[in-house]
């Protein structure tokens, strides 16, 4: 078995071995769970079924990373992606008035779009126009910007005066909230030490079993009363409910659901339009961030291989909207598994086979705390940040892009904000300054900064 596998997935050539894949595997996919229970939630109030949404959200997620392994040979994960799914809910259904059957067919349309595009090698070559220093940028704001969506999920950073600030462990003590919030915000920065003590003492699976040991730690507290679970507040159970038995929901309230008797209708293509420029300057950021860390990027900043990744992610979309899902995306919590350790699509077929068992033991995925999972978001986060080095800092218009590209994304809480100002500035600075010969910017830099600044006027 272990030799078949060194062969499909060439571990020894890439420096690793079936356990630190697993492990990765099986710690990326606990970093992405709570999409199993988020993004039902978010499209139910789309007016979906939430139970037919959590099967296209765990059949989707399953497929989609599949292709990446068999497309790549990369431990890339994909799922419908956070922003685009709130996107699709909030604003297309909630406040542009279309109906979730029509947000579909604009997802799936997309997808097709990508399809096209990753076989003429437009977003492969996007991605390698972009210079290695911005590069370098966008890496550590994705760094910043999941250590801090970590935060958030944890609760120790919450909205403030001041836009954003710590938990109020003392007000939060007087209203009661502290026993649901507070103890969760407390596990996760209990969590946070376990986890860094667990790399520093270079334990396997240190990032895993960081998740284990505060999920671990929020059933005893749970059980011994301390830790009141309140839905309100978004703290649930974190024990597993098993009083539903094990079935998987129906898919057919979402199965082929999609209309497309808009399709030319100029509401429709804008739709279409700001999923396509969402999801394809998220996922590039993704892939940036996540093979640069990992040292999967050639000597000109280049990902070899990257054409099999863009489809798999291009037709992953398209799936999910033919399952009844939102836009599937590359995920950067994929990071997580690549700080332990993974290199190769063998990582990504133990994600991908996770979410297919999720289908029938879901009351035991489902109970993973975001407090438990919000360290791994952490550490990884700080283990993407160490690319900072890679900026040349004596050259102020490679850095100072960098630096754009790097404070964005969590300031505006985007990765697509992030590489469009980056670009933006990084264009505006060469022309200021008068470095544009010297510096051989590629032409599609060009016609990236002009398509974000139209995109900011009339979008």
């Amino acid at each position: 078995m272990n030799g078949l596998l060194e062969r499909t997935f060439r571990l020894s050539k890439n420096h690793t071995n079936v356990k630190t894949e697993v492990l990765a595997g099986i710690t990326t996919f606990m970093t992405m769970a709570y999409i199993l229970a988020v993004n039902p939630s978010v499209l139910s109030s789309a007016g979906m079924d939430s139970g037919a949404v959590f099967t296209a959200t765990a059949l989707a997620s399953c497929l989609a990373t599949l292709m990446m392994a068999a497309f790549s040979n990369y431990p890339f994960a994909l799922a419908p992606g956070m922003g685009l799914n709130a996107f699709f809910a909030y604003t297309v259904v909630g406040q542009m008035g279309f109906t979730w059957h029509v947000a579909l067919a604009a997802v799936f349309v997309e997808g097709i779009i990508f399809i096209i595009l990753s076989l003429t090698n437009v977003r492969e070559a996007i991605f390698n126009c972009i210079p290695m220093s911005l590069k370098a940028g966008i890496t550590c704001g994705i760094g910043l910007f999941i250590a801090f969506i970590g935060f958030q999920n944890s609760k120790l950073v919450v909205d403030g005066s001041t836009l954003v600030a710590i938990y109020p462990f003392k007000a939060a003590l007087a209203d009661g909230r502290f026993w649901s919030e507070g103890i969760g915000a407390l596990l996760a920065f209990v969590g946070i030490i376990l986890t860094v003590a667990f790399m520093i003492k270079k334990v396997p699976g240190g990032i895993l079993l960081g998740i284990l040991c505060t999920w671990l730690l929020g059933i005893l507290l749970q059980v011994a009363g301390i830790y009141q679970p309140n839905p309100e507040l978004g703290m649930y159970s974190v024990l597993p409910d098993f009083s539903s038995g094990f079935g998987i929901p129906s898919l057919k309230p979402t199965l082929m659901q999609m209309d497309f008797s808009g399709l030319l209708g100029l509401n429709f293509i804008t739709v279409m339009l700001s999923f396509l420029f969402v999801d394809l300057f998220d996922t590039m950021g993704t892939l940036i961030g996540v093979a640069s860390k990992a040292d999967m990027l050639d000597e000109k900043g280049r990902l070899p291989r990257i054409r099999g990744a863009l489809m798999a992610d291009a037709v992953g979309t398209s799936l999910g909207a033919v399952l009844g899902t939102s836009t599937v995306s590359t995920y950067v919590e994929s990071s997580s598994g690549v700080m332990a350790g993974g290199r190769t699509g063998l990582t990504s077929v133990v994600t991908g086979l996770l979410f297919a068992v999720a289908l029938f033991l879901s009351p035991i995925f489902l109970a993973i705390p975001s407090f438990a999972t919000a360290p791994a978001l952490v550490v990884v986060g700080f283990m993407m940040i160490t690319t900072v080095f890679r900026i040349d800092f004596d050259d102020m218009s490679e850095a100072i892009p960098a630096f754009v590209a790097m404070i964005v994304m969590p300031f505006m809480y985007s990765i697509s904000e992030g590489i469009a100002l980056g670009v933006i500035s990084y264009v505006l600075i060469q022309l200021v300054s008068g470095k544009v010969r010297e510096k051989k910017v590629h032409w599609l830099m060009y016609v990236l900064a002009i398509a974000f600044i139209l995109k900011y006027l009339f979008v």
